[in-house]
């Protein structure tokens, strides 16, 4: 059995789930009979061990539920990214070739052939319960991410390797049968779908599930003496999103155990700022490869102490830091973080090859991350090796960008790099060679016409034109020399 059906009998009428969007509950026996029945529904709509079931829609409870029941049905969950342009999800469609697409309202409104999830419970409650019959080894999940050579990467993951996120996040987040987490994060994400999900159910918590992200509606929910949520993840523009609000008291966040925070840099005066209020802000580290990796304490003086870390590995994962080299750096020194442990991914979905080189011979992923690690064993994200950037949460690749940007007949060339801002993070700053400077008098219409095939996140904020992209002799471009480009033009605003 798994965890769920475990809960099922410990104590099955304790809720598992509230989705407050939808004004549904369900206890754990209600959850477990849930899952079995859609795995019913899968068998009897024809899908067999190993094929692949998309999913676009928002968070609710049948993307949980679904999430689970292909686990127990031998078959692939392919969460997708509804932040997508219609382009960018057919390619991922075309890549993954499901035999199924189930979607809420946004796969009606870019017209995709889809099976509505609204109906999803109606037509499976006439359904006997299935008897599970899967191996833990086999793969049940794809997560998309995009590569930096621009093609998605379908990053594979097992009912074993997500156990292994699910006791590391367990560990690190003080997770028990009281834990009541606000899902909020999109599940989309290894973060919104695993490390947000899985641990709750596991102990015997509780879900409140939630369809997105409103600050007002946030700060009620998470002050909402019926729900008594615990636990809430948000990246750190949201957490400053909730402390300008004007309905932001903390006093109303005494349930809170504790907010944690991922996906992108939080500036230390930030977290200092929720310290003083008495709420720890526990910062962590994970990918879609390799799950929740580091977690900070919830002990407030040590998060004053270690301000910007990420915190800790739990003793299931191994963490290195290694130079250029391959060999392990000095205390203090930068690093690549590099990592071993049955958290991590088993497969990248049709790119074997890509797959083997993202590991060294001895069997460590390369995380291509940059990290210092202190006297007290925390960890601390320094850069990243690759160009990657995030912004608001969302992680951007320009080479992906780029690949888009020039297709435009009037782009010659062109160079994208992440710069800093106060509300998302990071923004992008696309440097253009135009065949010609009028075709660029509406650089908002310009900006514009990329909406159509790239998520808004994506889209640049800033456009510079220039005569020429600086590369180097084997023709890469030399980011370094145009974010000194920013600085000067910013030094002469």
């Amino acid at each position: 059995m798994d965890f769920v059906t475990l809960q099922a009998r410990l104590r099955p009428g304790s809720i598992a789930v509230n989705d407050v969007t939808h004004c549904r509950t369900w206890s754990y026996t209600e959850f477990d009979n849930t899952i079995n029945r859609l795995v019913s529904w899968c068998q009897v709509n024809g899908l067999k061990q190993g094929d692949r079931v998309a999913c676009l829609s928002k968070n609710r409870a049948e993307l949980v539920a679904l999430h689970l029941a292909c686990a127990r049905a031998g078959l692939l969950f392919v969460p997708l990214n509804w932040r997508l342009a219609k382009e960018e999800l057919e390619a991922l469609m075309s890549d993954c070739t499901p035999a199924i697409l189930i979607g809420d309202e946004t796969a009606a409104a870019m017209q995709f052939n889809y099976y509505d999830i609204n109906q999803l419970l109606s037509d499976s409650q006439s359904l006997s319960a299935a008897e599970p019959d899967y191996d833990e080894h086999t793969p049940s999940l794809i997560l998309y991410t995009s590569g930096t050579t621009g093609k998605p990467k379908g990053i594979m993951h097992s009912e074993a390797t997500l156990m292994e996120t699910t006791l590391n996040m367990t560990q690190l987040g003080h997770v028990n049968e009281h834990s009541v987490f606000l899902c909020e994060t999109p599940m989309f994400h290894v973060i919104g779908l695993v490390s947000c999900v899985r641990p709750a159910l596991y102990c015997g918590g509780s879900l409140v599930i939630s369809d997105a992200f409103e600050p007002g509606r946030t700060l009620s929910r998470l002050a909402d003496e019926s729900l008594r949520i615990s636990h809430y993840f948000c990246v750190p523009q949201m957490a400053n999103m909730l402390r300008q609000h004007d309905q932001f008291d903390v006093s109303n966040l005494k349930n809170l155990k504790a907010l944690l925070t991922g996906g992108a840099p939080h500036p230390e005066v930030q977290i200092r700022a929720w310290l003083n209020d008495g709420i720890p802000i526990v910062d962590g580290y994970g990918m879609s490869e390799a799950g929740t990796v580091f977690g900070m304490p919830f002990d407030v003086q040590l998060l004053d102490e270690n301000a910007g870390c990420v915190g800790l590995a739990t003793p299931r994962v191994r963490v290195r830091l290694t130079d250029e080299h391959g060999k392990e750096v000095a205390e203090g020194e930068a690093g690549e973080v590099e990592i071993k442990g049955g958290n991590l991914f088993v497969g990248i979905w049709q790119q074997e090859a890509m797959y083997k080189q993202c590991f060294t011979a001895e069997g460590w992923f390369k995380t291509g991350d940059m990290a210092v690690c202190n006297q007290a064993g925390f960890y601390r994200i320094v850069d990243r090796k690759k160009d990657m950037f995030i912004s608001g949460g969302e992680n951007v690749y320009p080479v992906e960008v780029e690949g888009v940007v020039l297709k435009h007949p009037a782009v010659k060339d062109c160079a994208l790099i992440g710069v800093p801002d106060e509300r998302w993070g990071e923004v992008g700053h696309l440097f253009v060679v135009p065949f010609n400077e009028r075709d660029f008098a509406d650089e908002e219409q310009f900006l514009a016409g990329l909406n159509d095939h790239l998520a808004r996140y994506k889209v640049p904020k800033y456009v510079t034109l220039t005569d020429a992209i600086p590369r180097n002799g084997a023709g890469k471009i030399l980011r370094t020399v145009l974010r000194e480009q920013v600085v000067h033009l910013l030094a002469q605003h």
